[in-house]
């Protein structure tokens, strides 16, 4: 009796009128709720969140691939909060119909309410400096707000906005990968040394034979993939990421206050060059021809 008196109840609901609840995960992904550390999250839901979080700020638009795998690789290999992910995404929009970067284009506002501490996300690599003060409390470093690499704290009323503080980042690590066996030069922002972190390749990659570095460039050849840690760094850690999808041409708001920016990273497999398919001029990138990179500060 009760196989069949179960499905007549269910039918029985459908009679009465009574709508059936939504499926909890079509609920789950009307917006890119996550948590700031990505890394508590498997790679599906990595990868969804921040589909999510690219369709949202770019009005239905589906993320480049080769753009998602950056942010994922960022996320495992560096620990890139979603925040800082999400003013990225912000940044490779703005200018083509996205939203605008945080305020004054390099900053973040961070604000002690109630005279209750606050740590916020900046979204750079660096520590901060004080730009402007809101509040009528006086804010001073290391007493009411201070800042570590990604943050900043604030506490007992103390509300501003901050910047990067300019100098370099040691440390910095950089991915270069040599594909098809091709000659591949990564920017690595300053005229310094590498060392290799993590073989991600195969093939071993070897100083002076398949990688080396030139000036401000790491090169790698023949197979050579890895993460290289660079001495010195790329200046304030500003940087936006520009895509020209389809081969087309975009634009991409960059902040001239930070001065000419440098290709970073290439994460397109067309070429990036610059007076090619990258150029700059006054306060934006300009990308053609499929290039798709990481521009940062000198």
């Amino acid at each position: 009796m009760r196989q069949w008196f179960a499905p007549l109840l269910l039918a029985a609901g459908f009679i009465l009128g009574a709508t059936p609840a939504p499926p909890a995960r079509a609920q789950a992904e009307t917006r890119a709720y996550a948590p700031e550390d990505l890394r508590t999250l498997s790679r599906r839901d990595q990868e969804r969140v921040i589909r999510l979080e690219y369709r949202e700020q770019s009005r239905g638009r589906d993320i480049p691939d080769d753009q998602l795998r950056f942010y994922i690789d960022q996320v495992n290999q560096s620990n890139w909060t979603f925040s800082r992910i999400k003013q990225d995404i912000a940044r490779s929009l703005a200018g083509s119909g996205g939203p605008q970067p945080p305020v004054g284009g390099s900053t973040v506002r961070c604000e002690s309410s109630n005279g209750r501490s606050r740590t916020c996300d900046t979204g750079w690599a660096g520590r901060a400096r004080l730009v402007k003060q809101l509040s009528s409390t006086r804010c001073v470093e290391g007493s009411n707000w201070t800042s570590s690499p990604g943050r900043v704290t604030v506490h007992g009323g103390c509300r501003a906005d901050f910047g990067p503080l300019a100098g370099p980042a040691p440390g910095r690590e950089i991915r270069c990968e040599s594909t098809d066996n091709r000659r591949r030069e990564c920017a690595m922002g300053v005229a310094g040394s590498a060392r290799l972190v993590r073989q991600l390749s195969s093939t071993r990659c070897t100083e002076g034979s398949n990688w080396g570095t030139r000036g401000s460039t790491l090169w790698v050849d023949r197979g050579c993939r890895g993460v290289f840690e660079v001495s010195g760094g790329a200046g304030s850690g500003y940087t936006v990421t520009c895509a020209s999808e389809r081969g087309r041409t975009s634009t991409c708001a960059w902040d001239a206050r930070q001065g000419r920016p440098f290709l970073q990273q290439q994460l397109s497999s067309a070429s990036c060059r610059e007076g090619s398919t990258w150029s700059y001029r006054g306060n934006a990138i300009q990308v053609s021809g499929g290039c798709r990179g990481l521009f940062g500060a000198r």
